[in-house]
């Protein structure tokens, strides 16, 4: 009987001690849900900055989160992005090494690939670049490849850079961004007509297209066409609304009347 006792006062005992446990794992579950989802708005508001280009804002708020929750990937990429921002490169590279070691995924490799190419460091920003891309289910895929074309390009590999850009007007063939650099990388093989036709055809859909202009411009040129590039510029003068870039056309203009 004695013992039966004995044992009801340990069960009861252990219940409690159970039931304490259970109280303060809640507890503290409770206390990180706060803490990750106060570092999540940090973040929210120092991306907000980011886009708004109000970059002490954003360091301000970003490095909050980071203080709270120092591992989450991307809050170390938007990092790395800002201190890109402020010119700071090498700092920038940490932050996404970091972000890497994290667990981040194609968006950073996409990332530190770009910072790489800023660099000029082409053959390691090419490894980053296909990192990006070993996942299918990226969706900015085409920024990548344009990124990889001008790895490539910086690596002398032109036909493959074309193929790049090309891949990249397959993803997304609205922008024209991959086009002028197929373009471009044509005047780089001396390929002056193939060259001239792209450029020609990415102004005949959109005049206003000013880096396929300088593009055309620099090759007309090059070819020793002043009459041509001429009336690109004055076309060009008579139709933008931009003061910046008119501004530049002047500038072009000028350029081509010295001898």
């Amino acid at each position: 009987m004695k013992q039966q006792l004995i044992y009801k006062l340990l069960m009861v005992l252990l219940t409690a001690l159970l039931l304490a446990g259970c109280q303060s794992n809640s507890n503290r579950q409770l206390l990180d849900d706060k803490k990750l989802k106060r570092a999540d708005i940090h973040y929210q508001i120092g991306l907000d900055a980011l886009y708004k280009n109000q970059l002490p804002k954003a360091f301000d708020e970003l490095m909050k989160s980071e203080a709270i929750d120092p591992n989450r990937p991307e809050v170390l990429d938007a990092l790395g992005y800002a201190w890109r921002l402020r010119g700071n490169l090498e700092k920038s590279e940490s932050y996404y090494l970091r972000a890497l070691r994290s667990g981040a995924g194609s968006s950073t490799y996409n990332n530190y690939g770009s910072l790489l190419l800023e660099s000029k460091r082409y053959a390691e920003a090419k490894v980053q670049l296909e990192k990006a891309l070993d996942d299918p289910r990226y969706r900015k895929q085409f920024i990548a490849y344009i990124n990889l074309g001008d790895a490539l390009m910086g690596l002398g590999q032109f036909d493959h850079a074309i193929d790049a850009y090309r891949q990249a007007g397959a993803f997304n063939p609205r922008q024209t961004l991959s086009r002028v650099k197929e373009a471009d990388a044509y005047v780089s093989q001396k390929r002056y007509n193939y060259a001239q036709a792209l450029y020609e055809t990415l102004l005949r859909e959109n005049s206003l297209n000013r880096s396929a202009l300088e593009g055309f411009v620099k090759l007309l040129t090059l070819r020793n066409d002043k009459a041509n590039a001429r009336k690109y510029l004055i076309a060009f003068i008579e139709k933008t609304t931009s003061r910046l870039d008119r501004a530049w056309a002047s500038d072009e203009l000028e350029k081509l009347r010295q001898p």
